[in-house]
């Protein structure tokens, strides 16, 4: 006998994940992204982010290993007042859609 999830999102409603701040929508993004070892993830978020093409520029070197994601996230937080600013509707989108899907 086969169960069926209850749930085929993720085990997560859209009320439910809608329902939480978008600080731990990205905590819990994050931590799945990471135990998925997703680099695509991190990466679509980097490119949502306030000046992301200045950032982009600053190491071109491809040996370089550079900040973690989750420290290059709490720099930008902090630089930007703890807020995600215009970004925020498309963060809270992105990591909705991520918690959904996995």
């Amino acid at each position: 006998m086969t169960e069926t999830p209850a749930n085929p999102t993720g085990g997560h409603s859209f009320e439910e994940l809608d329902a939480l701040s978008t600080e731990e929508l990205r905590e819990r993004a994050f931590a799945l992204a990471r135990e998925r070892r997703d680099v695509g993830f991190f990466w679509s978020v980097l490119q949502r982010l306030p000046n992301a093409d200045e950032a982009a520029a600053l190491d071109g070197a491809l040996n370089s290993v550079g900040p973690t994601v989750d420290e290059a996230a709490a720099l930008w937080r902090e630089l930007t007042g703890h807020g995600y600013e215009e970004s925020a509707p498309l963060l809270r989108a992105a990591f909705i859609d991520y918690l959904m899907k996995h």
